[in-house]
């Protein structure tokens, strides 16, 4: 079979004190349903982590409106070291991560009397779409898309999980080989260059872009797609300043956004693929062994590095919980991976933490 991206599974968001950010994230942002959390050694990724094992702290966060989750980490064998400089856009990996909302203007009220930083008021992106910009309380820069296509209505949470990225590269043409040949957003949204309005509010967003909206056009039919849905990527150019490396000097763990991570299925035929085009790839869990434990779920995952330095993650997913105190789990290997019905999908909300 064919390697198939399924949808983003969770934006990796690097932090110095896991317990503390999730209990942000889980206030603001609706983050509250746990995949699994555990405390282990990152033993596979040496190639990021400057050959060294690294003790870690990790929860796999999810929002019941569907859409991308949050892996927060926390390194706990070392001091966490954040970026020494304000991130601006177009500075290289990625620069935003991408939250759906079904009703910008209330999301944006609660924000702003909630008093979070708010970055500018609601403007329409170059499709005439609304969304706004805002930094959490460590700096990390989000924007709040108008996307009307939830998993799970009358939620508490006034947005949903990760829609996508925002990732500054150096060269648009080259990143494409990665996010539109490999990672399947085959469709074009829009490609402009000049100054764009709705960046003027964010650091460094006066400057000239070129930026690029790439998407899917095939519907997704994985086990989660129906939880995790659309997503999109968007790549930012800068033109007329020189980017800085955002992980310049530090390692993969360390605070801001770490990696996407994308749900598929096909680790092998990626694993070709990915070599074919010229990013193998750099961490490989089958290497080590059939499938890789996360304490309450399990699966093979394995990294390629874009050519501006952003760490893109596939998993394909063995097994979850799904009602963890009488022991129900799903094993992937024995049921397939045609899509989960809404009903199963909806028991997520029994791992809720409040």
């Amino acid at each position: 079979m064919a390697a198939k991206i399924n949808g983003i599974q969770q934006l990796g968001v690097g932090v110095e004190n896991v317990k503390e950010a999730w209990k942000w994230y889980r206030q603001h942002f609706g983050m509250d349903i746990k995949m699994f959390e555990e405390k282990a050694i990152a033993e596979l990724m040496l190639a990021h982590t400057e050959g060294k094992p690294r003790a870690r702290h990790a929860v796999l966060a999810l929002n019941m409106r569907g859409g991308g989750g949050f892996e927060i980490w926390q390194h706990t064998g070392k001091t966490p070291q954040p970026c020494p400089f304000e991130i601006q856009l177009g500075d290289l990996g990625i620069n935003i991560g991408k939250l759906k909302s079904d009703n910008i203007s209330q999301t944006y009220k609660r924000f702003s009397e909630a008093k979070l930083n708010l970055l500018g008021e609601i403007e329409k992106d170059p499709t005439g779409n609304d969304h706004f910009y805002m930094k959490d309380i460590y700096g990390n820069m989000w924007e709040i898309k108008n996307h009307k296509s939830v998993f799970k209505k009358n939620e508490k949470s006034v947005t949903g999980g990760i829609l996508g990225t925002v990732i500054g590269v150096k060269n648009i043409d080259e990143s494409l080989k990665v996010y539109q040949e490999l990672l399947q957003y085959d469709k074009i949204v829009y490609d402009k260059t000049g100054t764009f309005d709705d960046f003027k509010a964010l650091p460094g967003g006066d400057k000239e872009f070129r930026r690029v909206l790439l998407k899917h056009t095939d519907t997704k039919n994985g086990a989660f797609s129906p939880f995790l849905g659309e997503s999109v990527i968007e790549l930012v150019q800068v033109l007329n300043r020189e980017p800085k490396d955002i992980y310049a000097g530090r390692i993969w763990g360390d605070p801001g956004f770490i990696h996407l991570c994308f749900d598929i299925n096909g680790m092998d035929e990626m694993r070709i693929k990915v070599k074919d085009a010229g990013f193998p790839f750099t961490v490989d869990s089958a290497n080590a062994m059939d499938t890789f434990d996360m304490g309450e779920a399990a699966g093979n995952f394995a990294y390629i590095q874009a050519p501006e330095g952003t760490l893109i993650e596939f998993v394909e997913t063995h097994k979850i919980p799904l009602l963890k105190k009488i022991g129900w789990y799903i094993d992937f290997r024995k049921r397939g991976h045609h899509p989960l019905p809404n009903w199963m999908l909806k028991m997520f909300r029994f791992m809720r933490v409040k």
